[in-house]
């Protein structure tokens, strides 16, 4: 069995023959991490052997076929090339590595700035008791039901206790999701932080922070799966970030202490997800009350999204018109979808809990008694501390990664008249498999190997693309896109290649094509006499 990751250190990444998760560590493991871990039981271990070995029934062809050419000259020590570099550690990283893989890429590697595991969002600034996608969702488990979240949990929990869930708990999305790599034995370095993606030649150079120190890696073409943080920032409004004192705000994207809070009286500005999750967790952890305040007269009801989650919509959104693509995008902003159900039932169950809507905040200052006053169209309020669940501010250039890319890529502004005005105009205007356009084709044409498989391709490919609802259909278009340029990159070698190859499959003697005569009608003299009964003969 050959193995798909590759050293420890990662300077190079070991080609496979085929695709079929290993039993050797991958980039970052040792062999003895790869025994059961913490989040597994007997259980999960037997279903992540059984999937391994569907995956190898279902691996033709297996064979590596993207050429390694020879690396270019650099000062210092000079690193490995990799086929594809994937920028992000988490659900969307994970399935793309694992699509790549399967497709016969060798050479792929993901980055992440946290610590092994704790990739994503789940366990950080995710606060909600469980997912708000239907819990039949699939999409990274290639087509094989044992590579499933639905067969894990029943491992892992048990049949009944699938029945009895109507959400995925949001730990155990991530408990999934480390088992998931861990079962394919997928590479990823951790703990590293991108700050640059740039040209370098006839390659792409991630520029990066590692624990040891700089390092550049790199790669043929380059995934961004980055998430919801892949197109800004997550900013405060101004509002209150010019009236008060870091210490006294965060943004609900915030690692939060709210052991810190209790008995504080809390304001949260927002309506959606965040908003309820921050003051679930604020209440629950000892808070003297929390006021969400939202600009609406009245919460969404219907989620537009549900009426979307379609294969027609989710495989084809690409190919529609720019004006309806644009049309589409504005009106999800306007509507937007409701707080989830078990989020929303959880905060107005707790004591000190109280909704304020059509309550937009105009002013916040500080008061000489060190309390925090915020006025709105109902009168001033008066807290503690704020959270402002405020989503993410579209920004490019806030983006380390996109500090070469952002000036170059081409944009909805650029291409769609009205999109000029509006600040979702800002948005990059991407291919049909996710890839970034170039400003200036001709002298940028690296710009097309980069990949925005996160936020930043809302507006070009669909309002939840890359969701855990979208993957089913949006994850093969990206890899097609990334395995059609590795290819193509190819066409020189095809031909010569054709003709080298010349790997017997009919085993015969030489000049057996000279002493070949047809067999007479008596079979006798044609079996005495055929020079290839001896070949026949055991």
């Amino acid at each position: 069995m050959s193995r798909i990751g590759g050293t420890k250190d990662g300077s190079s990444i070991q080609p496979g023959s085929r695709f079929m998760p290993n039993t050797h560590p991958s980039v970052h493991e040792s062999a003895s991490s790869l025994q059961m871990r913490p989040h597994e039981c007997a259980n999960t271990a037997a279903l992540a052997q059984t999937a391994r070995a569907e995956m190898a029934l279902l691996a033709y062809p297996d064979r590596s076929w993207v050429e390694s050419p020879p690396l270019p000259k650099a000062s210092g020590a000079t690193p490995a090339l990799l086929n594809v570099l994937i920028v992000g550690g988490g659900q969307s990283a994970l399935a793309i590595s694992a699509r790549l893989h399967r497709d016969g890429v060798n050479n792929v590697l993901m980055l992440d700035a946290a610590e092994e595991g704790a990739e994503g969002v789940w366990d950080n600034f995710a606060r909600m008791p469980e997912l708000r996608t239907p819990k039949v969702l699939n999409g990274m488990d290639l087509g094989l039901a044992s590579l499933s979240v639905q067969r894990w949990y029943q491992a892992r929990h048990g049949v009944d206790a699938w029945e009895r869930i109507d959400r995925i708990p949001r730990t155990a999305w991530a408990d999934y999701l480390r088992w998931y790599r861990h079962t394919l034995a997928l590479p990823m370095h951790n703990r590293v932080q991108v700050h640059d993606v740039r040209p370098a030649g006839a390659w792409i150079a991630v520029d990066t922070q590692t624990p040891t120190g700089p390092r550049t890696y790199l790669a043929r073409s380059v995934v961004l799966a980055t998430g919801f943080d892949g197109a800004g920032a997550w900013r405060v409004p101004a509002v209150v970030s010019d009236a008060l004192p870091s210490t006294r705000y965060n943004h609900s994207a915030d690692r939060i202490d709210f052991a810190r809070l209790q008995g504080r009286r809390i304001g949260i500005l927002g309506h959606g997800a965040s908003a309820f999750d921050n003051a679930v967790a604020a209440l629950r952890a000892g808070a003297a009350s929390v006021d969400l305040c939202f600009r609406r007269d009245r919460l969404p009801r219907a989620n537009p999204h549900r009426h979307i989650e379609t294969a027609g919509f989710m495989q084809h959104f690409h190919a529609l018109p720019d004006a309806t693509r644009w049309q589409v995008a504005q009106y999800f902003r306007a509507a937007d979808q409701p707080p989830p159900r078990g989020s929303f039932d959880a905060a107005l169950k707790l004591p000190g809990f109280r909704m304020r809507s059509a309550c937009p905040w105009t002013t916040v200052r500080m008061t000489q008694e060190q309390e925090i006053e915020v006025d709105t169209p109902h009168g001033t309020l008066q807290f503690d501390h704020l959270i402002c669940a405020t989503g993410q501010t579209l920004d490019l250039a806030a983006r380390p990664e996109l500090q070469t890319l952002a000036p170059l890529v081409s944009r909805w502004c650029d291409r769609h008249a009205p999109a000029a005005a509006a600040n979702a105009g800002e948005a990059p205007y991407l291919g049909a498999h996710f890839e970034f356009q170039a400003l200036a084709p001709s002298t940028d044409s690296w710009v097309s190997r980069v990949f925005a498989f996160n936020s930043a391709s809302h507006i070009s490919h669909g309002p939840h693309c890359t969701s855990i609802s979208g993957h089913k259909h949006t994850l093969p278009r990206v890899v097609r896109g990334v395995t059609q340029q590795l290819f193509l990159d190819q066409t020189a070698q095809l031909m010569p290649g054709l003709r080298a190859y010349d790997e017997p499959e009919l085993v015969l003697p030489n000049g057996i094509e000279n002493d070949c005569w047809l067999p007479s009608p008596d079979a006798s003299v044609s079996q005495s006499l055929n020079p290839l009964k001896s070949l026949a003969s055991p």
